[in-house]
């Protein structure tokens, strides 16, 4: 963060100081954990049931923060006193981010795939100039502002995911860290149950594409029509990337090597280049494109991007973390969260990685579909059954209408199985595996990931890299 004293904090969250010299200088991060707290720092304590905060106050001080930014005064703790600690953090992000003016900042949206184009995008500008892009989501009232105050005066470009559970929450991120350019990546049907319908969820997302300024850019995906359909929505600069022909940053003879890496033309109005990602999956092909989109705009020459784009690897955990075992496995680790639209993505993927090969999928629940839960897996269990999956394991009673559709599927020559949890499958697993296998692991955020973790257990007792 940059420097601010007390009295600038105090003024920039509309608080009220106790027990301290408005003079201090706080010269650290601004953190929420207690355990982060460094010399410096502003610790934000805030309330609850189970854990305040505020307990924590006096620990924070005494590990070297300066000041705490909490709702209630603490003794002898020296305090900003605000009505609401998370709306003041994000008043603190606002004021931080506008003492910056040659910060670029790029915010991106869209049902699937935002961490992981986020990780690409900053990864690219990271060749440029310096660049805040944490690993993980960070993508909502709380990790954005705690994200945005991670920039300091020498930061360049500050890449931010923008999450959404309704129609205003974008607009309210945007509000916080105002973005020059923005990246709608795809009009999915996560969180369908909370929107209702695709309609709302893409209006949802154009909110970031309605909060650029005039001189800003808009990068959409050509491929998605709803995304597509979002330029009306902003007065700024569009640029769209995809494969359809007239996408201005476009992907042409794609094609697949037999561990999943895609390869193609990269052709831009600058003119073209081969592409060969050490990425698996084939929907890394829209990821890069749109991170690419970026690149290309903020200056990034043509061969450059195109080694550059090569060279992208994974940042944040989970997410298509291919994965190989000394006994022959094959693990496609994409166990963070799913929605139907990404478990075709990672279905698709073990398919072509597995081709040849015996594949099996560890399924579990599919979280805030509303009523279109039950169509949303029958739907994925079809998809398996369809594309050859062998070996079909779900996890959980909830997700039971994947087996349901995988079995329905008449001439599948596969097998699905119904299990209670991820230790079932874990035991499963454990006793079927051989050498050559394919295993994807998905689902929401319900202990997926054990099954992974018990998978990247070798069979020599030593972690899987």
């Amino acid at each position: 963060m940059i420097a601010l004293t007390l009295a600038e904090v105090a003024e920039a969250v509309d608080g009220r100081l106790v027990a301290v010299d408005p003079t201090v200088t706080v010269t650290g991060p601004v953190e929420f954990d207690s355990r982060k707290v460094a010399p410096g720092s502003l610790f934000v304590a805030f309330p609850g049931e189970k854990v305040d905060g505020h307990d924590y106050a006096a620990a924070a001080v005494a590990a070297g923060a300066v000041a705490v930014l909490g709702s209630r005064e603490v003794p002898g703790v020296p305090m900003v006193l605000v009505a609401d600690p998370l709306t003041a953090m994000g008043r603190l992000a606002r004021a931080a981010v506008d003492r910056l003016p040659g910060l670029t900042v790029i915010g991106l949206t869209g049902s699937s795939g935002k961490t992981t184009t986020k990780d690409l995008v900053g990864q690219l500008t990271a060749r440029l100039g310096e660049t805040v892009a944490p690993p993980g989501s960070f993508n909502n009232e709380l990790g954005h502002p705690h994200t945005a105050l991670q920039a300091g005066p020498d930061t360049r470009f500050l890449v931010l995911e923008k999450g959404s559970r309704g129609v205003g929450h974008v607009r309210y991120l945007c509000e916080l860290v105002p973005p020059r350019i923005a990246v709608v990546l795809n009009v999915g049907t996560s969180h369908i149950g909370e929107f209702g319908s695709q309609e709302t969820i893409a209006l949802a997302k154009g909110e970031l594409v309605e909060a650029l300024p005039p001189d800003g850019l808009a990068v959409l995906n050509a491929d998605d029509p709803r995304v597509n359909a979002m330029a009306s929505r902003t007065q700024a600069r569009v640029v769209r990337f995809g494969e359809a022909p007239d996408a201005d940053v476009r992907a042409e003879a794609v094609t697949l090597d037999d561990r999943g890496h895609p390869s193609y033309t990269l052709v831009t109005p600058e003119g073209s280049a081969p592409v060969r990602l050490g990425l698996a999956g084939r929907h890394q092909v829209g990821n890069t494109l749109a991170a690419a989109a970026v690149a290309r705009e903020l200056g990034m020459p043509l061969a450059e991007l195109a080694t550059a784009l090569g060279e992208l690897g994974l940042v944040s955990t989970r997410r298509m973390d291919v994965f190989e075992r000394s006994d022959g496995v094959t693990v496609i680790d994409d166990s963070y969260n799913a929605n139907p639209a990404s478990m075709a993505v990672a279905l698709r993927a073990l398919a072509r990685i597995g081709q040849g090969r015996r594949t099996v999928a560890v399924l579990g629940y599919m979280a805030e579909l509303g009523p279109f839960e039950r169509d949303g897996h029958t739907e994925t269990g079809q998809l398996a059954a369809e594309l050859g999956v062998d070996r079909l394991l779900v996890v959980g009673e909830p997700a039971a209408p994947i087996h349901e559709g995988a079995t329905s599927v008449g001439d599948w020559g596969g097998e699905s199985v119904l299990l209670t949890d991820q230790a079932a499958a874990i035991e499963v697993l454990r006793g079927e595996l051989r050498p050559g296998d394919v295993v994807l692991v998905k689902g929401s955020r319900y202990r997926t990931w054990e099954v992974v973790d018990a998978l990247r257990v070798d069979v020599g007792g030593e972690t899987a890299a």
